[in-house]
């Protein structure tokens, strides 16, 4: 036990900052008795969201994970079609291409930026493929220009997941503005956040009113109560786009507060040896520190787990980096990716894990991380 461990207050891995026009908001929508889907939050967010990313349509729905479900129904994937997904992403994504019926096919990562690999993507279409689905991990986006380019040459579609991205851009041009359809989630630790909730963003007027039946449960205009097709209840209330309307009122702020803390993390911990550090550009954007992780070196002890068991010991919360598609028992039991092997994607999951992040983290509270961090690698056998 440190000597300031028992006076030190615990730091999650995640607070989120609601210092702006939320309570302003949610005020009138309680004063007007406008609480549900149908209140004017949710236009407003929709077309607030998208004019910010640039698209011309936004769909609110209630979390992020459905925005990716109705985003592959929208696109007519379905029964025997193959999606391109990283192995090395949230459930969530391979969930919704395996809900449809379709088929997730894995591509491993790349080591420096923990992105999908683009180089290995080309290699995993077949007749059967109907798109490549782009997952910006953590702070770095996706080296978009050759998925686009491969995307076209084969006549594929693209589904762009920028939940970890709000107000990211790649080579100047906003993340979500890519491909077929964008998701975004607003979970409390985006840098927008509704509670729960999410985004769908397209340019393409059938897509998006395709995406508005899907979550409206294809009611129709004329005969309300009968139904051609399934859909779900994925509507977002009025007091969530509230929430979100202030929230993105302060985006830009944001992004320069997570800017910050992320410089300062990489101040601390440079000298700090046994971690791999966020890259802190590439040459087509600058990192945005979504969350902060660390990969343990392969010449350390340690792992993931160990190293976060440790600070928690020290009350600093963390979170372990994802769980490779491929590697899911789910997804085994029904006989998925069997033999398959993506070693840089499980080397980071086992090593990688990442600090507290949220926008409410303060200076000294980076520091006193920094110093459970200091303690760690002072650990016997780290």
């Amino acid at each position: 036990m440190s000597i300031k461990q028992s006076l030190i207050k615990p730091i999650p891995v995640n607070e989120p900052l609601l210092n702006g026009n939320e309570k302003k908001y949610l005020n009138q929508c309680i004063d007007t008795g406008w609480i549900s889907s149908e209140g004017p939050f949710v236009q407003q967010l929709e077309q607030q969201l998208a004019s910010r990313v640039g698209r011309q349509y936004g769909i609110a729905v209630s979390n992020g994970s459905v925005a990716l479900e109705a985003a592959v129904t929208a696109l007519g994937i379905n029964q025997g079609c193959e999606v391109i997904i990283p192995t090395f992403t949230i459930i969530s994504c391979a969930a919704a291409i395996v809900r449809a019926g379709a088929i997730p096919v894995l591509v491993d990562c790349d080591p420096d930026t923990w992105n999908l690999d683009v180089k290995q993507i080309e290699a995993k279409i077949t007749s059967r493929t109907k798109a490549i689905m782009v997952v910006h991990i953590y702070g770095l986006p996706v080296d978009m220009e050759p998925v686009l380019e491969i995307a076209k040459q084969y006549n594929l579609k693209v589904i762009e997941d920028a939940a970890e991205m709000l107000g990211q851009t790649y080579n100047g041009r906003s993340c979500g503005s890519f491909g077929d359809i964008s998701t975004f989630s607003f979970y409390p630790n985006k840098h927008i956040t509704t509670g729960e909730g999410g985004m769908i963003l397209t340019n393409d007027p059938e897509l998006a009113q395709k995406c508005r039946e899907l979550r409206n449960l294809c009611f129709q205009s004329q005969k309300r109560f009968v139904h051609e097709e399934l859909g779900w209840n994925l509507r977002m209330s009025n007091l969530q786009a509230a929430v979100g309307v202030a929230q993105l009122e302060r985006l830009d702020e944001s992004v320069l507060r997570k800017r910050w803390m992320g410089k300062f993390y990489t101040d601390l911990l440079a000298n700090i040896a046994g971690f791999q550090l966020p890259l802190v550009e590439t040459e087509y954007a600058k990192n945005i520190y979504w969350v902060y992780g660390l990969v343990i070196k392969d010449n350390v002890n340690f792992d993931a787990e160990e190293a976060m068991q440790f600070l928690r010991t020290q009350n600093i919360g963390t979170r372990p980096f994802f769980w490779c598609m491929h590697e899911q028992p789910v997804f085994k039991k029904m006989g998925l990716f069997a033999g398959e092997s993506y070693p840089v994607a499980e080397k980071i999951a086992r090593r990688g894990f990442y600090l507290p992040s949220g926008l409410a983290l303060t200076d000294e509270q980076i520091e006193q991380v920094v110093e459970a961090v200091k303690l760690l690698v002072s650990a016997p056998g780290f």
